[in-house]
C-alpha cells in the first residue's frame, strides 16, 4: 500500500479534483496518503479516531516535513468537524466500510457535504462486495493462503456485513488471530447516501488509474460532486 506507483497514482487523481484547493481526508490514519498529497503541495487536513494511529502521524509532522503543515482533528468521521471548506473530500482503502449502521454511513456522507465548497468532490475507495463469487448456501472466501499468514472473508448476506478473519504464523509454531468487522453496500446504495447528503455523481472508476468500472470490478473509486 506504501508503493510509489500506488500512491503516485491515488495522489494524481486527488491532486487534479483538488485543483489547488484544501483536501481533508476522513480517517487520515498515519497519514499513508495524506502525506504524499501534501508532498504534492496541496494542502492537507485529516480527522482521525484512532489515537495510536493519530500519534504515528504526529511523529511525521517534523518542521520542514511534508506531513509539517497537516491539520489533525480527533474525531468521528461522521460527525466531527474542521474549521473552513474544502475543495476535496476523500476517504480511501475501504474505510467508508468501518461505521457498521447504514445511519452511519450516510451521515459521512452528510458530513463530507458540509465541509465542501460549492463545486467540490467527495471520493471514497472501496471494494466491491464479491457475492457472486459464493456458491449457494456458502459465507466464506479466502483472499490470502500463503506459508505466514491465512486470511478470509465472511458474509452476512441479510445484515450486510463482512468480518474479515487473519491468522498469522511464525516459525515456531505460534498462531496470531485478527478480525476486522465491515458494512458493505452496492454502489448504486453509495449513489443514493450521496443524494440524501445533496451531492451528485461524477465519476466511477475501477481503480486510481481511471479505468472503466464494469460487473468484474472488485473495487471501485467513486466520485460525488457538490452543485
Amino acid at each position: 500500500m506504501f508503493s510509489p506507483e500506488l500512491l503516485g497514482a491515488t495522489c494524481d487523481v486527488l491532486v487534479d479534483l483538488a485543483a489547488g484547493r484544501r483536501a481533508l481526508e476522513f480517517a487520515i490514519g498515519t497519514g499513508r496518503v495524506g502525506v504524499a498529497l501534501a508532498g504534492r503541495g496541496v494542502p492537507v487536513a485529516g480527522i482521525e479516531m484512532s489515537p495510536a494511529m493519530a500519534q504515528r502521524l504526529q511523529e511525521k509532522m517534523v518542521p520542514g516535513s511534508a506531513a509539517a503543515g497537516i491539520e489533525l482533528v480527533m474525531g468521528d468521521m461522521s460527525s466531527a468537524r474542521v474549521e473552513g471548506e474544502f475543495g476535496l473530500v476523500y476517504l480511501v482503502y475501504n474505510t467508508i466500510t468501518n461505521l457498521l449502521e447504514q445511519d452511519e454511513q450516510v451521515e459521512c456522507f452528510r458530513n463530507a457535504a458540509r465541509h465542501l465548497a460549492p463545486g467540490g468532490y467527495f471520493l471514497v475507495e472501496v471494494a466491491a462486495p464479491e457475492l457472486q463469487r459464493l456458491p449457494p448456501g456458502e459465507t466464506a472466501r479466502p483472499f490470502h493462503v500463503g506459508r505466514e499468514h491465512l486470511g478470509f472473508d465472511t458474509y452476512d448476506l441479510v445484515e450486510q456485513r463482512l468480518t474479515s478473519h487473519h491468522y498469522r504464523f511464525t516459525e515456531d509454531g505460534r498462531v496470531s488471530r485478527f478480525e476486522s468487522h465491515h458494512r458493505y453496500a452496492w454502489p448504486a446504495e453509495y449513489d443514493l447516501m450521496a443524494r440524501i447528503a445533496g451531492l451528485e455523481r461524477f465519476a466511477r472508476w475501477s481503480g486510481w488509474d481511471r479505468a472503466e468500472f464494469t460487473a468484474a470490478s472488485t473495487s471501485h473509486v467513486s466520485v460525488w460532486r457538490k452543485p
